[in-house]
């Protein structure tokens, strides 16, 4: 501890400098998944507009995929407080894993800043068409209890919003599938189409574009009401699912530790870029709705979430594999 303590203090003037000069290097925005899915989307929409608030310091996304988002965290919590490294982190990096991972290796309140909510989206039921031929929530339900025994579904990960989605769907319409996880929404949604699995309940800004395409078919989806870009497309309290709502979101989070002067210069920064009427646009276009909330909003919005996971972890029986 004394070491920690003494090395905190001789790092204290660097620090201070980089706080006062920032940015003073290129910004760094961690993304703990692969490529392609939502996190991955918000980061990009962040650093191509980012740039414009900052004095044209470049912002750079940067993949560090690994135990559903835990190896980029635990990254991020050990980096400088210095506003040059941030992270793009889904519901499961943020408020899931902590209630099914008691060693994770990283605390998602104590160890990072909080920025902002970044986008909110529901979750969608997709099957592959070639493969599943049903279209209506009550098909779907139906098919699975004939074929359960062999249907697999795929997910970002292990404790994932859409495992999550996935396993309570099973619980409420009393079915089976196994769980096939992967690394990131949008290698789980190149599964489902390629056949490797015949169902996922995956955000619908990763599979936006393969239901416009008919790559997939969306069955489903999980919002209270129905979203703007699936108008016709039930919710699952429509199909007699009571109060089955799920949302999914990315936030934006920094390094534990960082000065309130910077920290309302970064957070300014972040939501900025996400305001910015194109990044809307682009991102509203496949289902990411664009929140830019204060650091206090969504800290409290954080928390409601953990508890509210570890409710459903605890009731539905869920483990880690």
């Amino acid at each position: 501890m004394r070491r920690r303590t003494l090395a905190a203090v001789l790092a204290a003037p660097a620090i201070a400098r980089a706080q006062a000069e920032w940015p003073a290097r290129p910004v760094t925005i961690l993304v703990p998944f692969v490529a392609g899915g939502p996190s991955d989307l918000v980061a990009r929409a962040i650093a191509l507009r980012m740039p414009e608030r900052i004095g044209g310091q470049a912002v750079v996304a940067e993949n560090r995929p690994g135990a559903n988002g835990a190896v980029a965290a635990q990254y991020l919590a050990r980096q400088a407080p210095d506003g040059h490294t941030l992270m793009v982190g889904s519901i499961g990096v943020y408020a899931i894993n902590t209630a099914l991972r008691p060693n994770l290796g990283y605390d998602p309140v104590r160890d990072f800043t909080p920025i902002t909510l970044a986008v909110t989206t529901p979750n969608v039921l997709v099957v592959n068409p070639a493969r599943v031929d049903v279209r209506t929530p009550a098909e779907f339900i139906a098919w699975l209890r004939a074929n359960g025994a062999r249907a697999s579904y795929s997910t970002s990960g292990v404790g994932s919003s859409d495992q999550l989605t996935t396993e309570l769907f099973k619980l409420r319409t009393q079915t089976e599938a196994t769980h096939i996880p992967y690394q990131g929404g949008a290698a789980a949604a190149t599964a489902l189409i390629t056949g490797d699995v015949q169902l996922s309940f995956q955000n619908l800004g990763t599979v936006a574009g393969h239901i416009a395409g008919g790559r997939l078919r969306a069955i489903m989806q999980t919002g209270r009401t129905r979203h703007a870009v699936l108008p016709d497309i039930p919710t699952a309290i429509e199909s007699g699912m009571a109060d089955f709502d799920v949302t999914s979101w990315q936030a934006v989070m920094a390094p534990a530790g960082m000065a309130p002067a910077l920290h309302a210069r970064v957070t300014d920064a972040v939501r900025g870029a996400l305001n910015h009427a194109e990044t809307r646009q682009r991102l509203g276009a496949i289902g990411l709705d664009v929140v830019a909330n204060t650091p206090a909003e969504y800290s409290a919005f954080q928390q409601a979430e953990i508890a509210r996971w570890r409710e459903v972890v605890r009731v539905a029986n869920i483990r880690a594999e």
